[in-house]
């Protein structure tokens, strides 16, 4: 009997196979699910979204190229003419093939293969915080705040009262965004309906910004320092009726 949320994880992505997840894991379709619940003004916009990269495009300065249908497959173009066949051949090869299949995860399989593209929403270069939040049926819990991301990446995890429940980092405590209880409030409804989802976000000038939602955290192989935090979340999740 899985326990913990890594096991809770592994367990979802062998023997759960909601399609309701495939359609909110999917970058381009989860937009008007959100333009619903929470409005327009909550979304990165698109500016292009398809299978392969055309010959031309009319973008920013800044913008970001990544796949609809899985993870870790982003390109971060902060210049005003990059080596666009060398981002046509990478992202080609990130469409070619499903994503997922190596750790099991189920869904990713069944979104269509594509790309988007979005407007750079981080300052002087940087990326965003981002601020992810989890969320036990249909109750949020934990923001894992994520620092430095691109550079030295580091996590932190917070209650939703913003007190650190992860061990110590030499990183002092970042204040919470001003938006906190709107993306709380947020995430809670985007969730309805699951047992457990993690709802993710930026802040920009105040103003939140869904990111995604992910139901296969880490593939269940995230590092929690406590280790007591993995068996938390669990209990959390078992509670909301872990499936």
């Amino acid at each position: 009997m899985p326990t913990s949320f890594n096991e809770l994880v592994q367990r979802r992505k062998l023997q759960n196979r909601d399609m309701r997840m495939v359609t909110l894991a999917d970058k381009v379709a989860v937009k008007a699910l959100v333009a619903d619940v929470l409005g327009a003004e909550w979304l990165i916009p698109t500016l292009w979204c398809g299978t392969t990269l055309p010959e031309t495009l009319d973008l920013p300065s800044a913008y970001v190229v990544k796949t609809r249908h899985g993870c870790n497959q982003n390109i971060f173009v902060r210049e005003e003419n990059p080596d666009w066949p060398s981002l046509q051949a990478r992202t080609a090869q990130w469409s070619k093939r499903p994503y997922g299949l190596w750790l099991d995860e189920w869904l990713y399989a069944h979104i269509p293969r594509g790309l988007l593209i979005e407007p750079f929403v981080g300052k002087n270069g940087g990326l965003p915080i981002d601020y992810k939040i989890y969320v036990f049926g249909g109750h949020a819990r934990f923001i894992q705040v994520h620092l430095e991301r691109g550079k030295r990446h580091r996590w932190i995890v917070f209650n939703r009262i913003w007190t650190r429940v992860s061990a110590e980092t030499p990183d002092a405590d970042p204040a919470p965004p001003a938006s906190l209880v709107h993306m709380l409030d947020a995430a809670e409804a985007l969730a309805r309906g699951f047992d457990f989802v993690r709802c993710d976000f930026y802040e920009i000038d105040e103003q939140p910004l869904f990111g995604e939602m992910t139901f296969y955290p880490g593939s269940g192989l995230d590092k929690f320092k406590p280790v007591a935090l993995d068996k938390e979340f669990g209990r959390y999740w078992l509670e909301a009726g872990g499936r």
